[in-house]
């Protein structure tokens, strides 16, 4: 009971976010989330194996209507997230000054950059293709065409060290070029990054185009670096020693891996991820025909 209101503490149920429900861990299982001074938060669920591949089904099963949205309708639908996270600016800024021990200045700046962040992805939407993209010159009566197309299911790592910017800029670059995301939240600081899950609920993105998990980043990566139907990873979030044995895992079954050399997340980010998680189709089609 709170001494100042005389009322009881209502404190918040996190859970997981898969197909755009809000399932707990199968497992049943939770874990102890604290801020930097070591002050129980909240238990977030500790996602298991199963919970990872219920996330990459729901992943698939969304990957064809959101890689078949128009290009124009992905930036629309970002950017309404964006306009989402301005309104709860302020919950925001609380949860990432205790989950990273900032004070409540440097907290906002992250939000502010965040949000900001997402704005820039989604302006991407219909431009980035004029990138990876092109009219290719050949000998002979041809047109030659190279257009992008998104890689698949994408499993991320979310940053261990930037819960919430860091996150934007792992998701929003992945799904803006039409992937769809399983995540696994930073381990010990996921609580941004389910109530992200949150707002993505009560957007406009479909159900299973981000998918939110949360515990211990090793149990979650092996089960995604080794699954058949998970077609890229991203390694933002690991180790030396657990990329390295995610590498090992995903190249049995010959995964993209992206593997950053410890990025700055306040610099800014570039093409780079947006090209990451995309493939590249070639069209030859004859001329006067």
């Amino acid at each position: 009971m709170s001494e100042t209101t005389g009322r009881l503490a209502v404190f918040k149920t996190y859970k997981l976010y898969v197909g755009g429900k809000f399932p707990r861990s199968e497992s049943g299982r939770v874990y102890e989330v604290t801020d930097s001074k070591g002050t129980w938060l909240a238990n977030a669920p500790l996602a298991s194996r199963k919970d990872a591949r219920d996330a990459v089904v729901a992943a698939r099963k969304a990957f064809g209507g959101w890689s078949g949205a128009t290009a124009y309708n992905r930036g629309q639908i970002l950017y309404r997230v964006a306009e989402m996270l301005e309104g709860r600016r302020e919950q925001f800024t609380a949860e990432v000054a205790a989950a990273e021990g900032l004070s409540k200045a440097k907290a906002a700046a992250q939000v502010d950059a965040a949000i900001d962040r997402w704005v820039w992805y989604a302006g991407w939407s219909d431009k980035v293709a004029q990138i990876a993209g092109g009219a290719n010159p050949v000998a002979g009566p041809y047109f030659n065409l190279s257009s992008p197309e998104p890689t698949g299911v994408v499993a991320v790592l979310a940053p261990q060290d930037s819960s919430f910017l860091g996150l934007v800029s792992v998701i929003a670059p992945a799904i803006v070029t039409g992937n769809t995301v399983v995540v696994a939240a930073a381990e010990n600081a996921p609580l941004p990054a389910l109530s992200l899950a949150e707002v993505l609920a009560t957007s406009d993105l479909p159900g299973g185009v981000v998918n939110i998990l949360s515990g211990r980043t090793a149990e979650l990566g092996a089960p995604l670096a080794a699954h058949q139907d998970v077609n890229a990873l991203d390694l933002a979030g690991a180790d030396e020693e657990l990329a390295k044995e995610l590498e090992t895992a995903a190249a049995d079954n010959l995964k993209r891996v992206l593997r950053p050399a410890a990025p700055n997340w306040t610099a800014d980010p570039g093409t780079g991820r947006l090209l990451s998680f995309l493939e590249t189709k070639t069209v030859w089609h004859p001329m006067g025909v």
